[in-house]
């Protein structure tokens, strides 16, 4: 008799958290909270830039970035998009990308470039709004 034979655990008790990634649901989640929020962000961006900076110059631009909601507004963007992105190309690399270094490699590429772009549009709003 083999070991499986004898396991007084159940079909689903033995296939259980044995998936591809372990962290599906997590992801599937977060992906549909994030683009219930872009759905409201992006919009929002585009109406409210349209509306405010008419002229589309530098100062105008400046000035409607200066305003405090409009600056959480782009801070949230910018940080809900890139993380909305990250976890789809997350998806996409490990689902189709089969060798573990390049795989490894794609991974922390996957993290750092999405940060780095958000540290960066963000600082650039912070500063913006409280100036060196």
């Amino acid at each position: 008799m083999g070991n499986s034979e004898r396991s007084m655990r159940t079909p689903l008790g033995r296939v259980r958290a044995h998936g591809a990634s372990g962290e599906g649901t997590g992801h599937f989640i977060a992906q549909r909270v994030t683009s219930i929020a872009l759905v409201l962000l992006a919009p929002w961006f585009v109406v409210s830039v349209a509306l405010a900076v008419r002229d589309a110059s530098y100062l105008a631009t400046i000035d409607w970035i200066a305003d405090p909601i409009n600056a959480v507004g782009v801070i949230l963007l910018v940080a809900i998009g890139l993380y909305h992105m990250s976890i789809g190309m997350q998806e996409v690399i490990v689902d189709y990308i089969l060798k573990p270094s390049t795989k490894m490699i794609l991974l922390f590429l996957n993290t750092a470039f999405p940060l780095v772009l958000a540290v960066g549009a963000i600082f650039a709003v912070l500063l913006v709004n409280f100036g060196v």
